[in-house]
């Protein structure tokens, strides 16, 4: 089974990347990964944080005052912002997280189990506060998932109209539906002649 990120995953690195660019640093880490998913605002990972009692905009501050003394120093180019070690190592780990969830495409909680699988982040570290951590996040994550797929399996099967055989078709020509236009209007058969 091969992985690969969402679309949804993309925007988060891209956001995140903003995000660095935004406080002035110089790198993307682990945490501009998260101000990314806060950017957003939408995702699995997000929607079970809220429901984990973690309000996003109060994580985003917490996380923004912790690493305010992170700004570059002197001039960098910030066409060309890399990713720490430590970042680039959460993106593999995603990898994994989505098959051990036998995912083929790596969403938002793939790269929140990620991020809280190592617990020596800022990330980690400052959910601890809210009493959130790899176990209680990745509980959360299958519960969403299970009452999605358990919503998914009480939807009525929705029945598609048949195409209609090769034989009712003839039959219906026969009897003069979509009979292609002729040019005369019903009930004229007089000709002008």
């Amino acid at each position: 089974m091969e992985a690969k990120f969402s679309p949804k995953v993309k925007e988060v690195i891209g956001y995140s990347r903003e995000e660095a660019l935004r406080l002035n640093h110089d790198f993307i880490g682990i945490e501009h990964l998260m101000l990314g998913l806060i950017r957003d605002g939408e995702g699995m990972a997000i929607k079970a944080l809220r429901t984990l009692n973690v309000d996003p905009i109060k994580l985003r501050n917490r996380l923004e005052t912790s690493i305010k003394d992170k700004t570059a120093k002197g001039v960098f180019n910030p066409t060309s912002v890399p990713l720490t070690k430590q970042a680039e190592r959460i993106l593999k780990i995603t990898v994994l997280e989505a098959k051990l969830m036998k995912s083929d495409v790596i969403s938002t909680e793939h790269l929140l189990l990620s991020i809280l699988k190592n617990k020596d982040n800022i990330v980690s570290n400052i959910l601890l506060e809210y009493y959130v951590d790899y176990t209680a996040f990745k509980a959360e994550v299958e519960t969403m998932l299970s009452n999605i797929s358990d919503y998914e399996i009480s939807l009525p099967k929705m029945e598609t109209p048949n195409e209609p055989s090769d034989e009712e078709f003839d039959e219906e020509r026969s009897r003069g539906y979509n009979q292609p236009p002729t040019g005369k209007k019903p009930g004229s058969t007089k000709s002008k002649t």
